[in-house]
């Protein structure tokens, strides 16, 4: 069983220091010796900015792209675009496309699980993963809110009522 802990930034509203909490916990946790995946569920792509990476526009693959293979049953490649930072994490970056992500999970079986089964495949590589979420409580961040629930835990309960709920709106 993996002990790598999942941590989703995640406040619905902007301008809380989601994604300044993202890079210095994760630098931090590397300069610790801790293998770190940075996880940016924002299409505004402010995380992959900020680590260096500005035209994320160009990028090939990002994690809307890797989710859209996870919907469509997809075979994709355990890493596949990964980027590593100098500073010593990685990170799955995120562009303009994710924000497409949430209309296309409104009618994806199992939706709620998307990114759980994304990071899955990826918690053996790491200790840490940090998910900064954009700043509303849509489909995405509740998605990055997901991986490290329980099925019998209340915040899931919570969470999928809360999915439900957005869903008749």
């Amino acid at each position: 069983m993996s002990k790598c802990k999942v941590i989703a930034l995640a406040n619905q509203k902007g301008g809380t220091g989601k994604t300044t909490t993202a890079v210095n916990l994760g630098i931090g946790l590397a300069n610790e010796g801790k293998r770190v995946l940075l996880v940016d569920a924002d299409p505004q792509g402010d995380l992959t900015t900020s680590l260096g990476w500005a035209d994320q526009d160009n990028l090939s693959v990002t994690l809307a792209t890797q989710m859209e293979k996870i919907i469509r049953d997809e075979p994709m490649e355990v890493g596949e675009g990964i980027l590593h930072h100098d500073e010593g994490v990685d990170l799955i970056p995120a562009n303009i496309e994710l924000s497409g992500m949430e209309i296309m999970l409104v009618n994806a079986m199992s939706r709620e699980f998307t990114m759980k089964s994304y990071l899955s495949g990826l918690k053996k590589d790491y200790d840490y993963i940090l998910i900064d979420c954009m700043p509303s409580l849509g489909m995405l961040t509740i998605k990055a809110l997901i991986p490290h629930t329980q099925r019998k835990n209340t915040l899931y309960k919570f969470l999928n009522w809360v999915s439900k709920s957005l869903l008749k709106h």
